[in-house]
């Protein structure tokens, strides 16, 4: 079983699968707040490749996640499923899992 701080080991070719899967997502967040934190070292701890939009310093990333999500609290996950649906996940315990359910 995998320690909570040791980084995911995967062959290149389980992490261009990964790689391919995290195109999909984005991440909003800012680096001073601590629950995106919370998500952005399990990301790393996955080894996960995810788009990271920091709302404090894009104004039009802030503005994705008003007009998509409804709310402009961080940490987000924006996940686009392959139907072109897309759905906002907020809450850092509940991104953490979904990350570790879909990759760990």
């Amino acid at each position: 079983m995998q320690d909570d701080t040791d980084q995911m080991a995967r062959t290149p070719e389980e992490q261009a699968q990964v790689d391919q899967q995290c195109r999909s997502l984005a991440l909003y967040e800012f680096e001073s707040c601590p629950f995106c934190r919370r998500v952005l070292h399990e990301i790393e701890r996955l080894s996960l490749n995810i788009e990271l939009r920091n709302t404090r310093e894009d104004p039009s990333a802030r503005e994705e996640l008003l007009e998509g999500g409804g709310r402009t609290m961080v940490p987000c996950l924006r996940i686009t499923q392959e139907t072109g649906e897309t759905h906002w996940m907020y809450e850092s315990a509940d991104i953490v899992a979904w990350l570790r359910q879909q990759f760990g």
